[in-house]
């Protein structure tokens, strides 16, 4: 179904200001009829007070970036978009199957909700009768941390923030039950389906873009490009329901509770052990420059023995976690 734009129904003003001076007419119709025993004009002034009120019934308002779908007897009829006061046939109703949803989002569809008891039947309706205008306003839903296995099978915990907006009410209203819970439920699926192709770090021999090629892609390290990958899926995903993902982004990522001290203990493992590399190669590389200088300037002669004994002191030195506490030896090698 096609949305209809209403564009030509801004006379609201001039329907309320003719509609009140007819009422103001029939009272005094009704009055002068009494006065002057002319029963015909207080029986037209009378009937047009019974039902004259009826064209308010058709006065609608529309602030920026909210629209209204509009049915006559079950049949679509169009959708009011723009700000401004409109007139539309009174008996029309408009539709809005997502009015009473809740969303953990900001800017919610809607109007401010009228602060009534839950279990009150007159509340309910009332809130519902303020809130049939679909807002088409960019807003935001943080959807529920999910623990979700990724490629290597270990279980995170991941959040996201979705932001969206409707485009074509049409679609949000009759293509599916209720636009706002099926937007939850998409990306609740795409999140699944993006999240098991990547590991939490890099691990080696992982395909994660499916080309068939290792890759270094990870949960940690490729955000922008895993958070542009679902927000492609869930636009997929609500295509047909009249939606537009803007943007998705990822609030939350860690390891589940159950591993994640063994996690934590590994990453730990192998900054140590990068550390450690890092530490002697630039050992290694300092000892070889000390010999190299005191040979070049021949300060001193030094044997295999000497140069064995010195390389382990300077690399205790150099490697340890420690200070250095030297010992002075007062006699010779031999």
């Amino acid at each position: 179904m096609n949305e209809k734009v209403i564009s030509k129904r801004k006379n609201g003003m001039s329907v309320l200001f003719i509609t009140t001076l007819l009422l103001i007419a029939a009272v005094f119709a009704v009055i002068y009829g009494a006065d002057l025993e002319k029963h015909w004009l207080s029986g037209i002034g009378v009937f047009w007070l019974c039902i004259g009120w009826f064209p308010y019934l058709g006065l609608k308002v529309l602030k920026p970036q909210e629209a209204l779908v509009l049915t006559l007897f079950g049949k679509y009829k169009g959708t009011l978009k723009g700000d401004g006061f409109y007139f539309v046939n009174p008996f029309c109703t408009a539709v809005n199957p997502a009015a009473t949803t809740k969303l953990r989002q900001s800017g919610d569809v809607g109007d401010s909700p009228v602060k009534t008891s839950v279990n009150s039947l007159n509340g309910k309706n009332a809130y519902e009768m303020m809130s049939r205008k679909i807002s088409l306003k960019i807003m935001t839903l943080n959807n529920n941390r999910q623990k979700i296995n990724d490629c290597l099978g270990n279980p995170i915990e991941i959040g996201i923030a979705v932001t969206w907006r409707v485009v074509d009410t049409a679609k949000a209203v009759f293509n599916v039950d209720n636009f706002k819970e099926y937007l939850s439920l998409q990306c609740d699926t795409a999140l699944r389906n993006i999240v098991r192709l990547y590991p939490y770090d890099v691990a080696p021999n992982i395909d994660t873009t499916g080309d068939g090629i290792a890759d270094e892609g990870s949960l940690r390290g490729s955000s922008d490009l895993v958070a542009a990958r679902i927000r492609d899926e869930i636009q997929l995903k609500v295509e047909n329901a009249g939606l537009e993902i803007v943007e998705a982004r990822i609030t939350y990522l860690a390891y589940a509770p159950e591993i994640a001290a063994v996690m934590l203990q590994r990453q730990q493992a192998s900054a140590i052990i990068d550390a450690r590399k890092m530490i002697v190669d630039g050992a290694v590389g300092m000892v070889e420059m000390a010999l190299e200088r005191l040979n070049e300037n021949n300060v001193v002669e030094l044997d295999e023995e000497r140069k064995a004994a010195m390389v382990s002191n300077l690399l205790v030195v150099l490697c340890g976690n420690h200070d250095a506490q030297p010992i002075v030896n007062s006699g010779s090698l031999y």
